[in-house]
Order: structure tokens, then sequence, then C-alpha cells
């Protein structure tokens, strides 16, 4: 791989006449590169194509290209995209659907708007892959029709489709209405019974671990079950039974979905799986009591997960904030606080409370300016990178509480460059901190250089526009090549060298 000529083609400051002249010598992995370009001309990506056949599908889904410039039958990858993407052409579902290559078929399946005679011919597909792709995506009248299809393939696919109708889908998880399947992947391949190896030895085989079938393929039927509890369409009442069902992956299925009525979620909540009581920790399905029951619950991941509710009060999610590692991030629930109820987090004697409300970046300026000079370096780090804060703000921050907010001072957007500048000098050095300055806006080539001597920033300062030509030219025959080809991606690289660069 040339990385220079890669980074060349996805610099946007590379002109159209050299854009040319790297299409004509393009491979595969610059060919990618140009195809993302903004600037690239409807010309440019039709000799793009000519040179290199791969780029088409990328082009034809970023609508670089028309039908008029597709051959279907020497570029099918690239009329499916077109196809999948808003092209309807019957001639070339046709001629697709008969295509030898089953992945092609596959995809063919999953596109929308397919002629009704392609629809037939693909649900009679000899290869049970492409009828489930058909059944994964297909319109409601087929995949009812599908529901009842031998292979339970097919009807796992029919399960997770959301168009299936209700009334499929509660026949497919309750069994009721529908003969029963006659095949599996399991039971296509081996013998009955059979229990798939968990460290199956094999490498030609696809099958999933413990996969199994004895004749009723009891795995297939569970992962249609499976996909049907996941699917948003499938009825409620179809679904309350699996809350007692002996499979965890089942009852785990049925904790995020939120249409649980109460009584389902109280047994839920004592589901001896803590996975399952996680998933319906952040169900916004579950009430106020249910959330207070949840919120003393240690079992691994749930107290975070119910930090995530929506609807989760305030009191119990301060005091999860003050014991469980929820990380830096905006909860919803302090998303959609209201003004009333901003003052008073802003106002709580909880600094973990505190904490959360400054990851907002909405704040009433006094809130903010408030929170600023919290006296908790925690509530300063949430704080830090919220826009509007003063360069004095900023540097008072990072005087008070040192190593621990320098990163989030240096992701500020309005971090001055002399701010950067003593942020990139800091003593002792925070290497997050490199990687901040290098990614700003406002870094100069002081700031810059300092990041270049950190081996994870270097690549990204290498990339920035204020350092000096001279230095891009220089990195551009660096050890790394993730500095190589950012450093020849950079706009500011000289043009005289960029067209000494194309061959």
């Amino acid at each position: 791989m040339n990385h220079v000529l890669c980074g060349l083609a996805a610099n946007t400051a590379l002109p159209s006449k050299l854009v040319d002249r790297l299409i004509a010598v393009a491979d595969a992995d610059i060919a990618a590169d140009l195809a993302c370009r903004a600037d690239l001309s409807h010309d440019q990506a039709v000799v793009l194509v000519s040179r290199v056949e791969e780029s088409a599908v990328r082009l034809a889904y970023k609508g670089r290209l028309t039908a008029a410039d597709i051959d279907p039958a020497a570029q099918p990858h690239a009329a499916l995209a077109l196809l999948n993407d808003r092209a309807r052409s019957p001639e070339w579902a046709r001629l697709l659907a008969a295509d030898p290559v089953v992945e092609r078929r596959e995809k063919l399946a999953a596109c929308s708007g397919l002629p009704s005679d392609v629809v037939e011919k693909l649900a009679a597909d000899s290869d049970i892959r492409v009828v489930a792709e058909l059944a994964l995506w297909t319109t409601p009248e087929v995949a009812a029709r599908l529901a009842g299809h031998p292979h339970a393939e097919v009807r796992r696919a029919v399960a997770a489709n959301e168009a299936t109708p209700q009334n499929v889908l509660a026949a497919l998880i309750t069994g009721e209405g529908l003969a029963p399947a006659l095949q599996c992947l399991v039971c296509d391949r081996e013998e009955t019974p059979f229990v798939h190896d968990q460290q199956c030895p094999r490498l030609d085989c696809d099958l999933l671990p413990g996969a199994s079938c004895d004749g009723t393929h009891e795995s297939a039927m569970h992962d249609m079950q499976e996909a049907a509890l996941r699917n948003p369409a499938t009825p409620t009442e179809a679904v309350v039974g699996f809350a007692d069902h002996p499979s965890m992956l089942l009852r785990w299925a049925l904790a995020a979905r939120p249409d649980l009525p109460s009584e389902v979620c109280r047994r839920l909540a004592v589901d001896p799986t803590p996975g399952v009581r996680a998933d319906l920790a952040e169900n916004p399905a579950i009430d106020d009591a249910l959330i207070r029951v949840l919120a003393s619950d240690r079992g691994q991941d749930v107290q975070r997960r119910l930090a995530h509710n929506p609807h989760v009060p305030l009191d119990v999610l301060t005091r999860l904030a003050g014991t469980t590692r929820i990380g830096a991030t905006l909860l919803p629930r302090i998303a959609a606080a209201s003004p009333v109820e901003v003052e008073e987090l802003a106002q709580s004697p909880n600094a973990a409370a505190r904490m959360l409300l400054a990851q907002r970046r909405d704040l009433p300026a006094e809130i903010r300016d408030a929170l600023a000079t919290d006296p908790d370096a925690r509530v300063v780090k949430s704080i830090a990178a919220h826009p509007g804060l003063s360069e004095a703000q900023l540097r008072t921050m990072v005087d008070r509480h040192g190593v621990r907010v320098v990163t989030k001072v240096a992701a500020n957007p309005d971090a001055t460059p002399a701010l950067l500048e003593d942020l990139a000098r800091h003593e002792p050095s925070v290497q997050k901190a490199f990687r901040a300055v290098a990614r700003h806006r406002n870094a100069t080539a002081p700031a810059l250089f300092a990041c270049l001597e950190d081996k994870q920033a270097r690549p990204v300062a290498a990339g920035h526009p204020a350092l000096p030509p001279p230095v891009i030219v220089e990195l551009l025959t660096d050890a790394d090549w993730q500095v190589v080809e950012a450093a020849a991606a950079n706009p500011s690289l000289p043009l005289a060298v960029m067209s000494d660069l194309v061959p």
C-alpha cells in the first residue's frame, strides 16, 4: 500500500487535475479514498470505476453513479448498490436473480421494491440463505406466506421482520396454526440427534456453537422465538408468557421490550440472571416503585443501566451516581430535566448530582459559571468542555485541579491558541491531552510540535493544517504509516509537493 498516495487521495486541497492523475494510477486502496472525496465529479467517478471496478459500490451508494454508468452483468455489486439505494430496474433485478453467485442473490433479496416475479423466484431459490434474506426484508404479504416455509431458518427471518403482520408473529412464537418446520441448518448437514461442539475443530463449519437438532429443530425454533421477542411488532399478549421461560436468553430478550405489563416487569425484576435485570432496569416500561427496588440491586450492571432509564427519579439517580460508575455521559433523565430541576441539581450538596448536570452543554450561563468554580474536581472536569467558558475560567480550572481537568479543558471548543500551547507543555504531562490539543481547531504550531512528541497524538497532529509546510513534508517519510497518511492528507501540504508526489 502506498500510504502517501492514499493520504493524497483524501486531501481536500488536492486540485482536480491532480485527482485525475491519481485516478490514472489508482489501486483498490487509493480508489477507496478517492471515492469518498466530496468534490469528485461524475466524470471522474466513471473513470475511477473503469480503473478500479471495486470502487463502483461505494460510488453508487454515494450517488456519484447513475444506472447509465453501470453494466449489471460486468458490475453486479454496483448494480446491487443502485438497486438497494434508489434505482428500480426490473431488468437488472431479473438478471441478478439468476446470478450463479449466491451472495449476490442474497443481496438482491434485501432490496425493496422488487418486481413480483423476482420476489417469487427468490422465494423459491435453491439456497436457503437467499430465501431467509428475502423473508427478513420483504413485504407483509410475502412475509405471511413465508412464515409457513418448511425451513426453520426462513421462519426465524420472518420472525425478525418488523413488517410481518402481528397475527403471524404471534403464530410463530407460539406455534399455533402453523405446520411444524421440516428442516433446519443442523439437520440439513448432520444426522440427528446432533449437538454442535462448542469447540468445533472443523475450519469449514459455520454452525453456531451449541446448535442442536433432535428432529424438532430445537435450537432453530429457540432462535426464532428470540427474534420474535426482540421484534417490536410482536403483540404483547404473545410474549408475556416468556417471563418464566427456562431459557435465560428468551427472558433476556423479553426484558428489553418497552410494552411489558407491570406484572411481567415485577417477575423479571427477581430473575436470577443479572443481565435480565440490567436490561429491565433501563426499560422505560418499569414504574417508579420497581425503579426504587432495582436501585438496591447489586447485580452486575443493574444500577448503571438503571441510571440510563429516562424515567428514573432524580433522587434515585443522584444516589446511583454516588455509588455507580456511570461514566462521562449525558444521561437521558438529566437531558430532560426541567429548568427548575436544573436549578435544584446545580445547588445540590451532592457532588455526584452536580457532576451529572455538568454534562449538559446547554446550561444557562450563570449555572455553567457556578459549576466551573465547583470545589469538586469531578464536577469541574464534567463542565470543562462546555462552550462559552472564558480563557480565564479555563485557566483557573487547571490551576486548581491540575492534571484531573487538563484533557477536558483542552477539548473545550473555545480554548484559545495560547491556552492550548500551555496545556501541551503542562507539567506533569497528560497523554490524552496531547490528542485533544492535536484535534483542536485553534491549535498552533508550537502546541502541535509538543503533540508530535507523543506517539498516539502524532498521527492526529500530522494532519492539522496549522503545522508549518516544511514539517508536514518531513513527516511524509515518518516510520509510522498513520503519520505518513495524515501528513499527505494535510490540506497545508504545498501544492508543488503534491504535484511531485503524484505520478
